[in-house]
């Protein structure tokens, strides 16, 4: 695991509240031996960065220019709830995120983030959208720094 002591990165704004790790990644992709550790994080948001074509959805954040690079994902309320799915934690660093920043965690999910190495932030949430608006206007320029 990879030591967190600093990171400056783009932060993408997934501003939605109850994002489960359903969401974050099916159970399809993490039973049946079909998908290996290494290829989860192609499959991470899967239903909501994908079209059922297989496409691209232009609409969801990570499809969208310089956030194709965030490291630091902002959310809402209650993110990572849902069953006590590690691979959620891996499908999400394995995307390259290093940070998630929310006003609150699913219990389970935060204590998966400490023991894989993504660092779980509590934040309140109109400073979290206080920050997805600034980041909103110029994602490389106005970079979100995390020094622990």
């Amino acid at each position: 695991m990879d030591k967190f002591t600093t990171l400056r990165a783009i932060a993408a704004p997934l501003m939605r509240d109850n994002v489960d790790t359903d969401i974050v990644i099916r159970i399809e992709r993490l039973m049946g031996g079909d998908t290996r550790r290494e290829e989860l994080g192609r499959y991470c948001f899967e239903s909501l960065r994908y079209l059922p074509d297989g496409s691209e959805n232009p609409d969801f954040v990570t499809n969208q220019g310089p956030y194709r690079r965030a490291q630091i994902l902002l959310a809402g309320d209650n993110f990572g709830c849902g069953s006590s799915r590690e691979g959620a934690v891996w499908a999400l660093m394995l995307m390259g995120i290093r940070c998630v920043i929310a006003p609150s965690f699913g219990d389970i999910f935060r204590n998966n983030c400490y023991q894989n190495g993504l660092l779980p932030v509590v934040m309140d949430r109109a400073e979290i959208e206080a920050i997805a608006a600034d980041v909103g206007n110029s994602p490389e320029q106005n970079q979100v720094a995390i020094d622990l």
